[in-house]
């Protein structure tokens, strides 16, 4: 029986000690790293499972160790992590499938998938972070990590990314470093604390507190795509398919989007921040970046680019729940974080099974892909009605806690807002739907869909996601649904 303190470190090192092995691997070595990335991805999940399980019974898991006088390194699991560690466990076992598929034949896979296993264990350690401190080392980490990921195929234009890329995410970790130290001093603490911990001190400090608050977001907002920060995000669609699905799905822009959640919740506390005055820009910011996001997704031709607007717009409704100071948008927004990454993941996906399988890499040449490639097309295009709203998708129950959550708060304009959104999202999908299903392929030699080469490990994953996208909808109420855990945390972060 494991010690309670330990268990959130085993989790934790399931990705981290895979790394190294996986380094050192040879290339030739196939077999044995599949098994390895599969046998420790499917250990993750079951070990998350175990953790969810006694989280939701009460238990406390709490393990720290001083680094420096008054700075402790601090793991710690509540229910606000165990959203997020179980998304990254789940889809990182079902993109490790993807994964190998998608490699199968490429080169460099030992330094892939030890990167790999790096991101996720970052991914994780974010997750699990008990304090700010903590979060900063592994949120730096999940940059380091990426980068090589990014650059994978070496290419002048995956290197101009990988670039662009260490630009933005270095400079918003280094923002997130002078809003650490700001807290501390300010606190005396950077732990995460139901309520929040500057509670206390905002009357005296006011305007500092204001300024941590616009420090920190703007840090957190770098990954998130938050508008103006986001730029970096459709360029690094170089990467290869897999990267690009943990990127938008799991790690980077997720990683963000939960630190928003941490520092709004457990920082500043919903009610200081409401009293800083500070939650009514922040919904602004999300309402511009959710409605620029997806108008410059319909004027992009490449899948990739059209899906990375996409995410840059979908992730801002997590951002926009948060800053609603409302229970029920809290709900919707904890949801979302879950959602959209079933649906966005499927999407990347299925979107590297078009490139891999058919060439297709622009919406323009997906004229027929539908009948050469039903299983894929038909996951995307669950995905992407689900993206729209429709019912009974969990696409839909995100945007149903979020329009609720816009009344409960007075705020009628968030119904106009998610409205256009979704008006929006189906000017950009539905013309890719209508390609892939009612129009005949090109002649032969003249871009058309050929026969699809992809097997069982490339075609399986994006099927179960999509599946999944329909369970958390069709079961939103289901007991251990993602909806009802996310009521759990809302509970807990709003003292109900």
């Amino acid at each position: 029986m494991m010690d309670a303190p330990l268990l959130p470190l085993f989790i934790l090192l399931t990705s981290l000690l895979a790394a190294p092995i996986l380094f050192a691997l040879p290339e030739r070595a196939a077999r044995l790293r599949t098994a390895i990335n599969l046998g420790m991805a499917a250990l993750k999940v079951a070990l998350v499972g175990w953790l969810s399980i006694k989280v939701s019974q009460g238990v406390i898991y709490d393990l720290r160790f001083e680094m420096l006088p008054g700075l402790e390194f601090k793991l710690q699991a509540d229910p606000l992590a165990i959203l997020f560690i179980a998304l990254s466990a789940v889809l990182w076992l079902i993109t490790t499938i993807y994964s190998v598929g998608y490699l199968e034949h490429g080169p460099h896979r030992a330094r892939f998938f030890g990167f790999f296993s790096l991101c996720v264990a970052a991914t994780v350690g974010i997750a699990l972070s008990g304090n700010l401190f903590t979060f900063l080392l592994f949120y730096e980490l999940l940059t380091l990590a990426t980068y090589p990921l990014v650059i994978h195929r070496g290419t002048a234009e995956a290197l101009r990314a990988g670039r662009i890329y260490l630009i933005y995410t270095l400079a918003g970790g280094l923002v997130l470093l002078l809003g650490t130290l700001g807290l501390w001093v300010l606190a005396g603490t950077t732990d995460f604390v139901p309520g929040g911990v500057l509670a206390d001190v905002v009357a005296e400090n006011r305007l500092a507190a204001q300024l941590l608050f616009v420090v920190l977001i703007g840090a957190l907002g770098v990954k998130a795509a938050l508008v103006p920060f986001h730029r970096w995000l459709p360029i690094a669609m170089v990467a290869p398919a897999p990267v690009s699905a943990l990127l938008h799905a799991v790690a980077v822009v997720k990683a963000g989007a939960f630190g928003i959640m941490r520092v709004v919740y457990e920082v500043f506390g919903i009610e200081t921040a409401q009293t800083l005055g500070m939650t009514a820009p922040l919904a602004a910011l999300a309402g511009v970046t959710i409605i620029y996001g997806s108008i410059r997704a319909i004027t992009q031709d490449d899948i990739k680019k059209r899906l990375a607007y996409s995410t840059v717009s979908q992730v801002s409704y997590i951002t926009l729940g948060v800053a609603l100071a409302s229970p029920i948008a809290a709900v919707g927004a904890l949801a979302h974080l879950i959602h959209q990454g079933l649906m966005k993941i499927t999407m990347f996906m299925a979107a590297g099974n078009l490139a891999e399988g058919l060439g297709v890499k622009r919406v323009s040449q997906m004229d027929g892909v539908g009948r050469a490639m039903p299983g894929t097309m038909l996951a995307f295009t669950l995905a992407a009605l689900g993206m729209i709203g429709l019912p009974p998708l969990a696409g839909f129950v995100s945007k149903w806690y979020l329009a609720q959550g816009g009344l409960q708060a007075d705020q009628v304009w968030v119904i106009a807002l998610l409205l256009g959104s979704s008006l929006l999202n189906a000017i950009y999908f539905l013309p890719m739907l209508h390609r892939a299903w009612f129009r005949d392929a090109a002649p032969e030699g003249t871009g058309a869909p050929g026969r699809p080469r992809i097997g069982w490990m490339l075609a399986a994953p994006p099927v179960t996601t999509a599946v999944l996208v329909l369970v958390a909808g069709s079961f939103a109420n289901a007991p251990f649904s993602p909806l009802e855990w996310t009521r759990f945390i809302v509970a807990i972060e709003y003292q109900e």
